[in-house]
């Protein structure tokens, strides 16, 4: 009997499927094997965890890594440390310390395997689709499902081809080729879709490559991307000490696709994502000689060996411009080692760079943020506005090779005129893997531990079940493109991330530092709050606090021109309803502050998801499409309310 030919996505989800078909069904169940957590989003998860009474993960590999908030001004952030590690160590997760590195580049070293399933409280999780691994970001309640071995539900799939033909050309590399297909396709648009790279081009491109394009494929707003497994892939394994994690996995000949496109790498340019957003593409050669204040290299796209020895050949034997500020953060201890072995530090010292912790602190306005109105030149993944810490500044995402050429005169320079040699892929890494505690008991825990509890972890608060109609108000009315930043702040704000009521507090900070204070006067008075919204809402991380606040705060609803698919996932899970305009003009019928009723809304989500809403300026229809699973999250109140 012949067998249908098929892609590398329809292989892994196949191999990993437990619920639904993929062709009647518009959701899928699919097994975890591997899950990874993040210090900001983690000690959430492991609280909802601990919640279900389960008495070890059921995964083959949970790993908890700390590496977003590791700089500890005041108490809160070490105490979450603590109590990370004491959950690791009790539930049989493998615990990486701060200093070791930043989650996507160390699981991509040392434990993402091809063919199996990732799943990660942090959107660019996808980074591990770079070895042929099924990576997905998602928020915290969803990893502790996984952990605790249920399945993950994803839209059923469109996948498209994008195949890369030709080779890359010297000065241009991996963060021009996703910031051209993010030219091609946008940040919004792509909910459920994944993004299958394939073609010649692929085995022209090493691991690292294949990662940063994975990476910033969460830019665009897809359930993941994915390379397959080749020999690019084994030769990488094998470097790292992992040659029996290796499988091959490549597109059956004939394997059809949802849809195509095609980039010749040979005629790919330098491009760099303009403020302030990473789908703002424009030319580097466009930008020229622009005056640039700051240069920050590092970040889960582009920490590599591979990146970091790269910006190092360009600045050998050099100094950066004296009015430039240059900080280089590299990805893992690993990377570190090895550029000390070679001179690259050596080097990146003397040209006058500053070498930052391994860690992604300026990504997310950790640390290093720009002076007033800087233009700061970065190549991590994300340009929001005040995302750096400095709203007045402006962002620019670019490639390790633009960041290094602009470096050296401090302004924006192509990095194509004095190109360096390739970095040729190492035929072994070193391997110090003393920085991942609980190694031994992985899987299996150590019964009796105690967790460690610093006053600022509060408990998990639980929606309440969906009432037959509300009162309620619009708590606020948003625009497009509004990120999880701007609902819920990170930089600062970061620390209060396992105490709910703290953390609720700034919802929405950046566009009204009132909303805090409104939503309880709301709630007091006995309406539900409810946020109105424009295209592509929630997009960016996959912090679900942009969601448990908002609950917390009374928000009962969503309605908005289109929702992003994880914080879509989040609302959900936290039992707020995510409505979508039927008319996207309807949108101009409500006002912040307005007072409405949500009448016959339970009826509505236990039916065809259609609602009518009675406004000062007339009667708006709004729908939310929700599977069987999804009806009974919302009607329960959300995950932890149906358990």
């Amino acid at each position: 009997m012949k067998t249908k030919a098929m892609n590398v996505t329809e292989k892994i989800l196949s191999a990993h499927l437990v619920e639904g078909d993929p062709a009647v069904d518009r959701e899928l169940g699919i097994k975890i094997d591997q899950t990874l957590t993040q210090d900001a989003t983690g000690t959430m998860a492991y609280l909802q965890f601990e919640s279900m009474g389960v008495p070890r993960v059921k995964t083959d590999v949970s790993v908890s890594y700390v590496d977003h908030n590791t700089v500890q001004i005041g108490f809160e952030n070490a105490d979450d440390h603590d109590f990370l590690q004491s959950i690791a160590k009790k539930y049989g997760i493998i615990y990486s310390k701060a200093g070791n590195g930043i989650c996507h580049q160390l699981h991509l070293e040392r434990y993402g395997k091809p063919g199996t399933t990732l799943l990660g409280s942090d959107s660019h999780t996808p980074t591990g689709g770079g070895i042929g691994q099924i990576a997905i970001g998602a928020g915290g309640i969803d990893i502790a499902v996984a952990m605790a071995g249920g399945a993950f539900h994803i839209p059923t799939p469109k996948v498209r081809a994008i195949v890369l033909k030709g080779k890359l050309k010297k000065g241009v590399s991996a963060k021009d080729v996703i910031l051209k297909v993010l030219e091609k396709f946008g940040t919004k648009g792509n909910v459920g879709w994944i993004f299958e790279y394939t073609g010649p081009g692929v085995k022209t491109l090493d691991v690292p490559s294949r990662a940063t394009i994975t990476n910033m494929g969460a830019e665009l707003g897809v359930t993941t991307s994915i390379f397959p497994s080749d020999k690019v892939t084994k030769q990488f394994l094998a470097a790292q000490g992992r040659a029996k994690d290796y499988v091959e996995i490549v597109p059956d000949k004939g394997a059809k696709y949802d849809d195509t496109f095609t980039v010749d790498l040979s005629k790919v340019e330098p491009l760099m994502a303009a403020p302030h957003s990473p789908g703002n593409i424009i030319t580097v050669k466009s930008m020229k000689g622009k005056k640039v204040n700051q240069i920050m290299i590092g970040s889960c796209t582009n920490s590599s060996y591979r990146d970091i020895r790269t910006v190092a050949l360009y600045l050998k034997g050099k100094h950066v411009a004296d009015d430039v500020e240059v900080g280089i953060a590299c990805g893992s201890r690993q990377v570190i080692d090895m550029l000390a072995k070679d001179g690259s530090l050596g080097i990146l010292h003397r040209a006058g760079c500053r070498m930052l912790e391994n860690a992604c602190g300026f990504c997310i306005g950790a640390h290093m943020s720009p002076r007033t109105g800087a233009i700061s030149l970065r190549t991590n993944n994300r340009n929001f506005e005040g995302r750096s810490g400095t709203k007045s500044a402006g962002i620019y995402l670019v490639s390790p090779e633009t960041a290094a050429a602009s470096a050296l005169t401090g302004k924006v320079e192509m990095p194509t005129k004095n190109p360096v040699a390739a970095v040729p892929s190492p035929k072994k890494f070193p391997v110090d893997d003393s920085m991942f505690l609980y190694r031994t008991t992985a899987g299996k825990g150590v019964k009796g531990a105690e967790i460690v509890r610093g006053p600022n972890i509060a408990q998990v608060p639980k929606g309440e079940k969906l009432a037959s109609s509300y009162k309620a108000v619009c708590a606020i009315k948003v625009g497009d493109k509004i990120t999880t930043d701007h609902i819920m702040p990170a930089g600062a704000r970061l620390k209060f991330r396992s105490n709910i009521p703290e953390y609720a507090k700034f919802v929405f900070e950046p566009c009204d530092p009132q909303f805090h204070n409104n939503c309880l006067a709301n709630k007091a008075a006995g309406a539900v709050n409810v946020i109105v919204a424009g295209e592509s809402y929630g997009q960016g991380s996959s912090r679900e606090h942009a969601a448990l606040c908002p609950m917390y705060l009374g928000v009962k609803a969503v309605i908005a021109k289109s929702i992003e698919r994880i914080h879509r996932a989040n609302l959900i899970n936290f039992g707020i309803i995510p409505f979508e305009f039927e008319n996207a003009s309807d949108y101009e019928k409500f006002s912040a502050s307005d007072s409405f009723s949500l009448d016959g809304v339970r009826a509505a989500v236990e039916g065809d998801g259609v609602l009518q809403i009675k406004t000062k300026k007339g009667v708006v229809s709004v729908r939310t499409r929700l599977s069987d699973r999804e009806k009974h999250l919302i009607l329960c109140g959300g995950l932890l309310a149906s358990l």
